[in-house]
C-alpha cells in the first residue's frame, strides 16, 4: 500500500502577491480621496512586504484595505499581512512598514502537529524545516487533515502543497 502526503508551508504566491501589489497601485493613482496626497504604497525587502504612505490614519487604512480586498479576490489569504506594528509619525506624514508572513515559525508548526496528532490519530506528521509533511495511506484523510486545518483560525496563513 501506498503512502500519500502534502507539505503545509505558511508562505504566499509570489506572483499572486506582485498582482494584488499592481492592481493596488492602478486603484491608488486614480482615487479621488487620496488625489494631491502623500498616499503611497511601495515594495520593502525585494518583495517581502509593503510600506505605505500617507497623511494620516485614514489614509493608511484605506490603502491597506484595498491591498486586502484585491488579496482576497486573488486567492492570497489575509493572514499575510503582519500589521502588528504601529505607523510612524515623521515630517506630517505617516509610515506604515507592513511585511509578509513567510515561513512556518516552530510554534506554529508543533500547533499544526499536535492538532492533527490529537484529532486524526492515523495521519502521521514529520516537520521538515518551516514546513510540516502530512502523510496517510488514504488520500481521504489527508483531505480531513486538510478540512481540520482550515477550519482552524491560526494567525498565519496556510498554503498545502506538493501533493503526492
Amino acid at each position: 500500500m501506498g503512502m500519500f502526503s502534502f507539505d503545509i508551508e505558511s508562505t504566499y504566491d509570489v506572483g499572486e502577491m506582485n498582482n494584488v501589489y499592481d492592481q493596488a497601485q492602478k486603484e491608488l493613482i486614480n482615487r479621488y480621496d487620496l488625489k494631491g496626497t502623500q498616499a503611497s504604497l511601495e515594495w520593502i525587502d525585494d518583495k517581502k512586504g509593503v510600506k505605505i504612505c500617507g497623511d494620516n490614519q485614514y489614509h493608511l487604512d484605506a490603502i491597506i484595505e484595498l491591498l486586502r480586498k484585491k488579496a482576497a479576490v486573488r486567492g492570497v489569504s489575509q493572514k499575510t499581512f503582519d500589521t502588528s506594528k504601529e505607523p510612524e509619525t515623521t515630517n506630517l506624514r505617516m509610515i506604515w512598514i507592513v511585511p509578509f508572513k513567510n515561513g512556518l515559525k516552530s510554534d506554529d508548526a508543533k500547533k499544526i502537529t499536535k492538532l492533527l496528532r490529537d484529532e486524526l490519530p492515523k495521519v502521521k506528521t514529520q516537520i521538515q524545516g518551516d514546513a510540516v509533511r502530512v502523510m496517510s495511506g488514504k488520500k481521504d484523510e489527508l483531505q480531513s487533515a486538510m478540512q481540520l486545518l482550515k477550519s482552524q483560525d491560526f494567525d498565519f496563513p496556510l498554503l498545502f502543497t506538493n501533493f503526492r
